[in-house]
């Protein structure tokens, strides 16, 4: 992993490949190990960028709000920094938000986009309790927050069958401070509403949700691509597709990455 520095704030990254490049961010209580079963089947044929986002993995806090500009903001940082001038990117759940908050501003640096178990719409005033609930719930009980948000992410049926990914993602999750974990609560509470995008900006995009994912609702996901080109991709499972559905998941981003090359 390197280092940049960004507005006094450590930026952790990773560099692989060579080709089209590919920016892989990941979601809340995730950091960019998330991606380590994806790196060398996409870095084959591309260039691929994992980085952590404010507050995780090993990239520090840059405050008491990490909104998704301000992340959107640090992702480009480390593009400029390697000298990216375009690039597809590919986000889950929060990392998503981030993508799109991205492409908003740096929209001339977007080859393509891909949403992960997320979406373009703004937190609605029951999310945003939700969030206000969670906040007092992790600095009241942090262990017990972080170990309960992270089984919940999974379906049901799966919970079982990955223990062991389960418990990997728990010890990543955990390594996240109280700090980035509010910063980031309140960063989605108070995001934009980006769905213009996904019937506006020009480059390609695919939307991948889970049938079962408990935070991301799939119909109501599946209603923001209404008379739009963007492809819909659907798995059985969870928020979780990238570990629910890592082969399904490994095949589809390659075609998309190989129809944009």
């Amino acid at each position: 992993m390197k280092n940049i520095q960004f507005k006094n704030t450590s930026i952790s990254y990773s560099d692989n490949g060579k080709g089209t490049a590919i920016v892989l961010l990941h979601g809340f209580l995730e950091n960019q190990k998330m991606w380590d079963n994806y790196v060398e089947a996409f870095s084959k044929k591309n260039r691929v960028i994992t980085i952590d986002l404010l507050g995780h993995g090993h990239t520090e806090c840059q405050g008491y709000v990490h909104s998704m500009e301000d992340n959107a903001d640090a992702v480009h940082a480390v593009l400029a920094e390697l000298h990216i001038r375009k690039a597809i990117l590919v986000g889950h759940s929060m990392g998503g938000y981030v993508g799109l908050a991205f492409a908003e501003l740096y929209p001339e640096n977007v080859k393509g986009l891909v949403l992960l178990n997320s979406t373009a719409r703004a937190d609605s005033t029951e999310r945003q309790l939700n969030r206000d609930r969670a906040i007092i719930a992790v600095k009241k009980s942090y262990i017990g927050f972080v170990s309960l948000a992270i089984a919940n992410l999974f379906s049901e049926n799966n919970r079982e069958r990955l223990v062991a990914e389960i418990a990997n993602a728990k010890k990543e999750a955990l390594k996240t401070p109280l700090q980035a974990i509010i910063a980031s609560l309140e960063g989605m509470k108070i995001r934009s509403d980006r769905e213009v995008l996904l019937h506006l900006s020009p480059y390609p995009k695919m939307l991948i949700l889970g049938k079962k994912d408990p935070i991301v609702a799939y119909e109501e996901a599946k209603e923001q691509i209404e008379n739009t080109e963007v492809q819909l991709v659907t798995f059985p499972d969870g928020h979780m597709s990238h570990i629910e559905n890592q082969d399904e998941l490994t095949k589809v981003l390659l075609q998309f990455f190989k129809k944009i090359q």
